[in-house]
């Protein structure tokens, strides 16, 4: 176990909470009510292959394209067939809860990893924030276990 997973909890959202996330997620999306920022170069990519990091699978999977406005599409297609796990910061229990998910792509499993910061005039100005911690290949071969409302298995 990583020191990263050892700061997680993680749990699994009943199949209407995982609708209601994914629904809730592509409205604030398509309405331009939430901004993507997108963690391209992480501390712990150091350590990884390149294969297995962020910047990687943009270049890889989406060459010459931003990758804010490859998240703005690839997001709003998340299906509840690809959520894995919930996951809580307990280093950070007052920020909002991880959702995690996988996707097979035509070059591989990608694993991806946002968390939904909503906003109030106590924390910032603005709009509220999806921040996408992953996006990359997946380390791990992904199984049917991985997926608890059972991945279909159609390319992303």
């Amino acid at each position: 176990m990583t020191s990263e997973q050892q700061n997680l909890a993680s749990r699994i959202e009943n199949r209407q909470e995982v609708d209601t996330y994914i629904a809730r997620l592509k409205y604030a999306l398509k309405n331009n009510s939430i901004k993507i920022k997108y963690q391209e170069n992480r501390r712990v990519d150091i350590k990884r292959e390149d294969r297995y990091t962020n910047e990687f699978i943009m270049k890889d999977l989406f060459p010459g394209q931003d990758p804010i406005r490859v998240l703005e599409k690839e997001l709003p297609k998340l299906k509840n067939e690809e959520y894995i796990e919930t996951v809580k910061d307990i280093n950070k229990p007052d920020r909002s809860e991880m959702r995690v998910y996988g996707r097979i792509y035509e070059k591989g499993e990608v694993y991806i990893k946002i968390r939904v910061e909503l906003c109030n005039v106590e924390q910032c100005f603005g709009s509220d924030l999806v921040f996408v911690m992953s996006f990359h290949y997946s380390t791990l071969k992904f199984t049917g276990k991985n997926f608890p409302y059972g991945m279909t298995g159609g390319m992303g």
